[in-house]
């Protein structure tokens, strides 16, 4: 009892009205509202998410097709609603039950409760791709909290390096054979598109050298004929070792180059999706946001990326006079020069992620690894209660497309959170909370958030 009495005094004395819904005194209509205004934008949210994955298998719908998608977007809505509701209504509860608030009981522990409780909600195949959503939102996010305290500190293209790191990993997989027995994931299709079959394993004993290569003529520079032969020798030669039909040479630009045109095609084809409404008005600046140098960087990052792997695991095959899946690491390692061309710390973080899962699921099918029960259910908790925590306490180290997401979602509410109460915590919630409405523009007219009910 003396225990528990000394946990109370500890606590920050601020009401559920104070801090969450202070345009009403009753934490049930406090619920209600959010609870109203969240139906309507996780509507709009996932019907977007979708179709536009309907869209993006290329084909004509079928019935069931419409079905399965009608079915998702209210699943995945009721979730999305549920969360955001049962996070207003835990806030009240956890208060109650300890006596106040403490730094943990702002926002991590309720959000925690709440995402394990609405996840139960979502389908199964949805929950692994939404724990590495809020992963790669929160590491981020963590970071840059962690960095405010001085605790850690970031490197010049830290995160070019996790993505040459995660990408490594995700070939010498590939190289190894894993996706054809023990870790089946679509991310290894888009490995083959961007490596082709050429690098594909299980690595196959390779034949001894033919006797044609260990019998070549020297050239003789005094003719252009040498030279041609020395064109043609250098475009068809390869090592036995090496599993593709053209040439090493040949192999590596053409490895490059597809990659390259896949990738402006990819930039070029998102510009126009996201500049849509522009076109039709026929508003589109063509010249600054298409016609431009930031067009090529994807493709210039993938072409050079598969180029110097290509080339280096040749080298290595030549070298060595062997194949090995081992010589993904330092051909993986080097193309993550290339990668520099197009820094973008959310593909890298999402990529991260994806490796570190199929690495866990991988060492977990040979035995090496524990399998946790609903593992992923705890990451999505986990990482959503580091980006509420983050949103409330320390707005200014959250994303501002995720602040936003969690303004439209909330009906405006997370605005209008009365963070001074919690000045005594030292993270100046408040100051970080005007500096994000200042850079974000956010409207603060209106006192009251979207659903008020304010009976």
């Amino acid at each position: 009892m003396a225990a528990q009495s000394k946990l109370i005094d500890g606590a920050i004395k601020c009401s559920c009205q104070e801090y969450m819904h202070p345009w009403t005194a009753s934490c049930v209509s406090g619920g209600a509202g959010i609870l109203l205004a969240c139906t309507p934008a996780s509507m709009r949210t996932y019907s977007v998410v979708y179709l536009l994955a309907l869209v993006m298998k290329m084909r004509i719908p079928r019935l069931l097709d419409i079905k399965r998608t009608i079915i998702g977007i209210l699943t995945s809505s009721a979730f999305l609603t549920t969360n955001a509701y049962l996070f207003s209504l835990m806030v009240c509860v956890v208060r109650r039950l300890v006596g106040g608030f403490y730094m943990s009981t702002v926002a991590f522990i309720p959000t925690f409760i709440a995402s394990i409780a609405a996840l139960c909600i979502e389908r199964p195949a949805r929950r692994t791709p939404l724990a590495l959503y809020v992963a790669n939102e929160g590491t981020e996010a963590l970071w840059n909290m962690l960095e405010s305290r001085g605790l850690v500190r970031s490197i010049p293209n830290g995160h070019v390096l996790i993505l040459g790191c995660s990408l490594t990993a995700l070939l010498y997989m590939y190289r190894r054979g894993v996706h054809k027995s023990k870790v089946k994931d679509v991310t290894f299709k888009a490995l083959s598109i961007l490596m082709a079959k050429g690098e594909e394993g299980p690595i196959k004993a390779s034949e001894a050298p033919t006797t044609q290569t260990s019998c070549l003529h020297p050239f003789n520079f005094g003719s252009i004929a040498a030279y041609v032969q020395l064109y043609d020798r250098l475009r068809n030669s390869k090592h036995p070792s090496c599993s593709h039909r053209e040439g090493c040479g040949t192999y590596a630009i053409v490895g490059g180059l597809k990659p390259f045109l896949g990738g402006v095609g990819l930039q070029v084809g998102l510009k126009l999706l996201l500049n849509i409404g522009r076109i039709v008005k026929l508003k589109m600046d063509w010249r600054k946001q298409i016609f431009n140098k930031n067009s090529l960087q994807l493709g210039l990052a993938l072409g050079s990326f598969s180029l110097i792997f290509k080339a280096v695991s040749c080298g290595l095959r030549i070298t060595c006079g062997r194949d090995d899946a081992c010589f993904a690491i330092p051909a993986g390692l080097l193309g993550s020069i290339g990668l520099l061309q197009f820094p973008n710390i959310t593909i890298s973080l999402y990529v991260m992620w994806k490796t570190l899962q199929m690495l866990y699921n991988w060492g977990s099918e040979e035995d090496l690894l524990p399998k946790v029960p609903h593992f992923n259910m705890l990451l999505y908790a986990t990482f959503t209660a580091v980006l509420f925590h983050s949103a409330i306490l320390e707005a200014s180290s959250i994303r501002n497309s995720y602040y936003k997401f969690l303004e439209n979602v909330s009906g405006k509410r997370i605005n209008l959170f009365d963070r001074r109460p919690f000045e005594s915590l030292g993270l100046k919630s408040h100051a970080q909370l005007q500096e994000v409405i200042k850079r974000l523009k956010i409207d603060m007219t209106n006192p009251l958030p979207i659903m008020p009910l304010t009976v």
